[in-house]
């Protein structure tokens, strides 16, 4: 990446300015804007993550970086968070969409403001200035979005396709962690009674999400997929491959009526220009194309720009820790794309790789020709998935899918013809199958990988479908026991070039731990018909070359203690059971402008025996560590969720200590029912 030093304009970066709201809730924000200028737009990320030590690496590279260039780029704490005012009781929720509009208002009305405001963000940030557009405050004038959703229920990280995720606990054992952190004594001379009051009204989220079984009104508040029609301000959405929020940018700009683009690259969960897999792009660059565009009326064509461009990702050997990605850059004038064809190829049984006879029972076929009647049973073992990676990936921790040959071993796989010719597929497939079940709760996992001569396995994409949600989201049915039924569901959307030599697999399982909780009792299905229809590009070159990679100086700091992570499966030989264990130690490290000392450390282990889904078990730890001089805090949150037949039971607890001394804590203890998961 290269590093920038000198911009257009000389800029002032000033720590902590407060906007107070209607309601007398003081919100911190940072505001960097240029030194001697006019009045400039005004660019808002609002998130969170605490502008003082938690996001602040990033921050300063990108913030510093658009307001060299002319804008006044503004990064507010939200209610209840960092050195903000207030108490945060939950994501996404209206009094935080309301806060949004009222910041809005208030950067437009500000003498340095030129009115014209934009809304950036990357995950809670790219869903609330989503959220916040739906609502159309009449500031706001633009809208980056980065790996984010329009569905809160079908596509993100507490459900997906109506399954219950194995993050949804995870991630409410993260907020638990995360909220628990003091704002700063130096912004905040009450900072103790903020912080024990935060800790007083502390959330445990996992229960609450973990209840709401449906797609009711609580999940489509804040889901714009609601309404596209009110999708009136310019959208530029981005999103990864190596991410679970790869849905987002095809869903927006095939139906936000507003101008919108959206750009996918091989990415993980972070923003473009510092993402892996490479290839990293010039994030900001194009960000400071579409800003000049929206914000400013530079008539620069950024608006003719194509509407989707995506990284189509060659054949490789399978990685979970891949620094690069090889492929191309697709750009398509329009979304959907008349170069995208539909191909069906329907399931069948019985028959190999060129049509011999397959010794393997749960091998079967795709093949372009109708096939005869089959009968297949689906009932894979609890532990499969375990080389499934993280929803959202982060770094190369071994996060990313790997190598699928032992998962697909235990599913039921349609293998299709090796191909003598590259197989190109752009957009989403889609699964139709006919399916009875013996069990009245379950789910059925689609895994379409690119298995390469060796038998490696990577997985291209995959979709599932709680079998309760074959109608509906909103009004889910247990399944009728031995009855057939036909569902269909979308395996997410990929860009993705086999190479020849190579062949398409079709994985199915009942099982996909612990990306998903399992069901409470094993569930057999039995198949008797099927049909993928894949989205087949006609076939391109590289259409885009976007800029390199550029940024603002790096954060000034210094490491006190370098991090470790470790990443294993581990095998019980006496109990049987298989365990995923991570460790993650991000170190301590002390920020050099302002002294404040930070650390944070955690642990997951998910574990679960082969043959007893009600074996799943999820333990999580996080410690938050701040200090500087002879001041410092420590917040340690502790998570575990298991089950029975009937109820999911999940527990917590914080505890918050000053220097040495325990000042607060708290125990959480929840059961929830099993109504449909």
């Amino acid at each position: 990446m290269k590093i920038v030093t000198e911009f257009p304009f000389a800029i002032t970066d000033d720590p902590d300015i407060g906007i107070v709201l209607s309601d007398g809730c003081r919100l911190s924000a940072r505001v960097w804007r240029p030194e001697a200028s006019g009045p400039v737009p005004a660019v808002l990320e609002y998130i969170p993550y605490r502008k003082r030590d938690g996001t602040l690496p990033r921050d300063e590279m990108m913030h510093a970086y658009v307001a060299g260039h002319g804008y006044a780029c503004v990064r507010v704490d939200m209610r209840g968070n960092g050195d903000s005012d207030g108490l945060m009781s939950d994501e996404y929720t209206i009094q935080e969409l309301a806060d949004a509009c009222e910041v809005i208002e208030w950067l437009a009305g500000q003498q340095w403001c030129s009115g014209a405001v934009g809304m950036m963000g990357k995950s809670w940030g790219g869903f609330n200035c989503l959220q916040t557009a739906y609502l159309q405050p009449p500031a706001l004038k633009a809208v980056m979005s980065v790996c984010s959703t329009t569905d809160r229920f079908a596509d993100d990280i507490h459900y997906k396709g109506g399954c219950l995720l194995g993050e949804n606990f995870g991630w409410g054992a993260v907020m638990l962690s995360y909220s628990s952190r003091p704002p700063d004594p130096v912004l905040r001379p009450d900072w103790r009674e903020m912080w024990l009051k935060r800790l007083d009204a502390e959330p445990w989220l996992a229960p609450r999400w973990a209840e709401m079984q449906e797609k009711n009104d609580y999940w489509k508040h804040g889901s714009v997929s609601e309404d596209y029609s009110r999708m009136t301000v310019p959208v530029l959405s981005w999103g990864g491959w190596a991410d679970n929020y790869m849905n987002t940018v095809a869903h927006l700009v095939e139906n936000v009526p507003a101008p919108v683009q959206g750009i996918v690259g091989p990415w993980v969960h972070q923003y473009p220009h510092t993402a892996v897999p490479g290839p990293a792009i010039g994030f900001l660059q194009v960000a400071l194309r579409w800003w000049d565009r929206w914000l400013k009326g530079i008539e620069n064509g950024a608006e003719h720009d194509p509407a989707y461009r995506a990284y189509m990702i060659h054949s490789e050997v399978p990685d979970a820790s891949a620094k690069h990605r090889a492929g191309h850059w697709v750009a398509e004038a329009a979304w959907p794309s008349a170069r995208v064809s539909r191909q069906v190829l329907a399931l069948g049984a019985g028959a190999g790789e060129g049509g011999s006879p397959s010794p393997n029972p749960s091998r079967g076929y795709l093949g372009t020709d109708e096939t005869g009647a089959f009968s297949v049973s689906v009932n894979t073992p609890q532990h499969l998935g375990m080389h499934t990676g993280e929803f959202f990936p982060m770094g190369l921790n071994a996060e990313m899918p790997g190598d699928q040959a032992s998962d697909d071993a235990l599913s039921v796989c349609f293998d299709g013809p090796v191909l003598g010719e590259p197989l190109d597929l752009l957009g989403a497939a889609r699964l139709r199958l006919t399916l009875s079940s013996d069990q009245p709760l379950g789910f059925v996992v689609a895994r379409l990988c690119d298995v390469a001569p060796d038998g490696s396995s990577v997985r291209i994409a995959h979709g599932m479908l709680n079998l309760c949600h074959r109608n509906s989201m909103e009004d889910p049915a247990p399944m009728p026991l031995g009855q057939a039924v036909e569902v269909a569901f979308d395996i997410d959307q990929m860009a993705y070039r086999l190479a020849a030599g190579h062949h398409l697999r079709l994985a199915l399982s009942t099982t996909y731990w612990p990306f998903l909780w399992p069901s409470p009792r094993p569930a057999t299905l039995t198949v008797t018909a099927g049909s993928l229809d894949l989205p087949v590009h006609q076939g391109s070159e590289n259409e885009w070359e976007p800029p390199s990679p550029e940024a603002a100086k790096p954060w000034a700091h210094r490491v006190l203690r370098a991090g470790k992570t470790t990443r294993k499966i581990e095998t019980d030989l006496i109990s049987g059971t298989t365990a995923l264990v991570i460790s993650d130690d991000f170190g301590d490290v002390e920020n050099l402008s302002h002294g404040l000392c930070t650390g944070e450390s955690m642990t997951e282990l998910w574990e679960i025996h082969p043959d007893d889904p009600l074996s799943a078990r999820a333990v999580h730890t996080w410690e938050q560590r701040q200090s500087r001089g002879d001041w410092s805090v420590k917040t340690y949150a502790w998570a575990e969720m298991n089950a029975t037949a009937s109820h999911l039971h999940l527990k917590a607890s914080l505890t918050a200590w000053e220097g040495d001394t325990k000042v607060f804590e708290r125990h959480y203890d929840d059961k929830v029912p099993r109504r449909f998961v």
